[in-house]
């Protein structure tokens, strides 16, 4: 098989992360990327983009990939197969043409050089068809304020457990919370409110939420 050929061994490993990517869908553990890895790193990441916001050639660079067209899961898969299609196709018409394709570092750059403008001329189209609130970002501190339900173990003071809350889009995030109480519990599976945050760690109360009530 030509993807398995060791010129080849860059675009056949890319196709896997590819599937990789695509089983973690399936199964929805892909929300973990999307959301939860993201709130890890967004206040850095505002940080980043507000400095990038006074820089003409980062905004044109970064149109060029098509970074931020898209939500990044779906830029990164995109790329990968771009990347593995570009460079199959080159080592086969290589070989065509002088008999012996190219060593697969030297052809991995030139895939690469290739698929990163050719992938942002295919996401550009794709972002405009794709649900523009996909890719709002929130800042956490939005977070604050709104329901979350604890989802592993039992959240005490000095051991938080890991949460789900919904932004104002409706997107799920996965945050750390302990009791705002020291003395209380934070059982798996309930719903607490979340009343203030120190860093990337929120705090939360039990309630009675009217809107849970029969």
């Amino acid at each position: 098989m030509i993807l398995l050929e060791p010129h080849n061994l860059p675009f056949a490993i890319s196709l896997g992360a590819l599937f990789v990517i695509a089983i973690l869908q399936v199964i929805g553990a892909g929300d973990m990327f999307d959301s939860g890895d993201v709130d890890i790193g967004i206040d850095m990441d505002a940080d980043i983009a507000d400095g990038l916001e006074a820089s003409g050639f980062m905004d044109g660079f970064f149109s060029v990939l098509g970074i931020g067209r898209v939500p990044f899961l779906i830029w990164l898969s995109c790329l990968l197969f771009v990347f593995s299609l570009v460079g199959v196709l080159g080592q086969w018409v290589i070989g065509s043409v002088t008999g012996d394709p190219l060593g697969a570092g030297l052809a991995s750059l030139l895939a690469a050089a290739a698929a990163l403008p050719l992938n942002g001329v295919l996401v550009r189209p794709l972002g405009r068809i794709l649900p523009q609130d996909e890719s709002s970002a929130v800042g956490l501190e939005s977070l604050v304020r709104r329901d979350a339900v604890i989802q592993t173990g039992t959240s005490r003071a000095g051991s938080p457990a890991r949460a789900k809350v919904k932004d104002a889009f409706g997107h799920p995030h996965f945050v750390m919370v302990e009791p705002h109480d020291e003395g209380a519990q934070l059982a798996e599976g309930e719903t607490v409110l979340l009343v203030r945050r120190e860093g990337e760690l929120f705090f939360g109360v039990t309630y009675e939420n009217p809107m849970l009530r029969p």
